[in-house]
């Protein structure tokens, strides 16, 4: 099958450009990226007045499956990432059973295989059921399919256990992802600490409960020359650590996702269970911060964080409910309204965050549209104005504090290995 993608403006991660070109796909590869090629013989897509890029990698995800299939499944996780205008994405291993050994990762990759939808990239857990105490099998899952290390969801505590996991990592020359939190410093705090949590009666988490850790893993990245990748970025003072440390030449990058540059804890108001994510939404100086980090390439990557969960976990006291958004399906449209339409980041900047900056950190293959690339293209409507409607998520699971915003920029289709996932939007020949 041949696909011409027409008249779009293409995306090149490795220049930092945007030109207006036409892209050739046959038997799931880039043919040709030029001017003026006929669509004699292919699906013509016109994408006239729309970017198109390489496939977007969302690189913090929680898919949910094995053992919590009422609130995501592979299938469904991976449908709802094609509709969000992601190719591919990296399954964190916090299922049950956990991902901390080979088996698992096979499963987890198995179950992708038959959905068919977007790629999907497991990682592996740092320690045995993420307890913290003894490392997992990281050469055996990596092996497996393992592309990273992670204990996301609950920190590892001993500094030992971090080291030791840090120089495995580096021998198999994967990057291990931290979950930054302090639980001595959390302490059953449930928003973060402040004028806020204050009003609302609730316990507050300071944010040196992500800093100390931040600095902790810093030094031992330092110490052992491990790549470290510092999830869900939320304070002034983690971002202040991680440019400093990238000053002095330590292999760290960094991750926002959209509610954290969105949002602050004022969403928390009326004790809104939708606006209670882990690490929780902070003040508007730190939000100032992750967009200057943003901005000045202090975080290299923007991810969802997307956490399912089924209603019922939500529908419950504050303090009793869990904590997590859905962010798949409204990580695009937020990175559109609330960065590049303002001006913190171009188009091709923010882009660059959301394909080859994760792909060099998972150790995937560069994203270009050139000839002879696999053909994982997004193609984005900058102009579309919509409204988040979670009734019409194609994630198993609706708890988001976005309902009802409205956003501009949206992806229209979505392929995958020349096949198109989502087609909707993009006039066809």
């Amino acid at each position: 099958m041949k696909i011409l993608i027409k008249g779009g403006t293409v995306f090149d991660p490795s220049a930092g450009t945007l030109r207006d070109l036409d892209v050739l796909i046959e038997d799931a590869r880039v043919i040709k990226v030029e001017s003026g090629i006929s669509g004699r013989g292919a699906i013509v897509l016109d994408a006239s007045g729309m970017l198109v890029s390489p496939g977007l990698i969302d690189m913090h995800v929680h898919l949910r499956e094995p053992g919590y299939e009422y609130k995501e499944t592979i299938a469904t996780g991976t449908a709802a990432a094609l509709s969000g205008g992601f190719t591919a994405v990296a399954a964190m291993p916090n299922t049950n059973p956990v991902a901390d050994n080979p088996a698992i990762i096979e499963f987890i990759r198995k179950q992708a295989a038959a959905a068919a939808n977007a790629r999907v990239y497991p990682v592996g857990a740092i320690t045995r059921g993420l307890e913290g105490n003894v490392l997992a099998e990281m050469g055996e899952m990596h092996a497996a399919g393992a592309l990273a290390f992670s204990n996301d969801g609950r920190p590892v505590v001993s500094a030992g256990v971090m080291r030791r996991a840090m120089q495995y990592a580096r021998m198999v020359g994967v990057p291990i992802i931290s979950h930054c939190e302090d639980d001595t410093l959390v302490d059953g705090g449930v928003m973060s600490e402040g004028l806020t949590a204050s009003v609302l009666g609730l316990k507050g988490i300071p944010a040196a409960a992500e800093e100390v850790i931040v600095a902790r893993d810093l030094l031992l990245a330092e110490t052992t020359g491990c790549a470290l990748h510092v999830a869900h970025v939320s304070t002034a003072g983690s971002v202040r650590l991680i440019r400093e440390a990238k000053r002095r030449g330590v292999p760290v990058t960094a991750e926002a996702t959209a509610h954290h540059f969105v949002l602050t804890d004022e969403a928390v108001a009326g004790y809104n269970t939708s606006a209670k994510v882990n690490p929780p939404l902070r003040s508007r100086t730190d939000v100032q911060a992750v967009l200057e980090g943003l901005a000045d390439g202090s975080i290299d990557v923007i991810a969802s964080d997307h956490a399912p969960h089924a209603d019922y976990e939500k529908a419950v006291e504050f303090d009793q409910a869990a904590m997590g958004l859905v962010g798949l399906e409204t990580t695009l449209g937020l990175v559109f309204t609330y960065l590049v339409e303002p001006g913190v980041l171009t188009a091709a900047e923010a882009l660059t965050r959301l394909t080859a900056n994760p792909a060099r950190i998972l150790g995937l293959p560069e994203t270009v549209l050139k000839p002879g690339a696999v053909a994982d293209i997004t193609v984005i409507d900058t102009h579309c104005e919509w409204e988040v409607d979670p009734n019409r998520f194609l994630s198993k699971s609706q708890n988001t504090p976005f309902a009802g915003f409205k956003l501009r920029g949206q992806a229209v289709a979505t392929i995958v290995a020349g096949k198109i996932r989502k087609h909707s939007g993009v006039r066809s020949q």
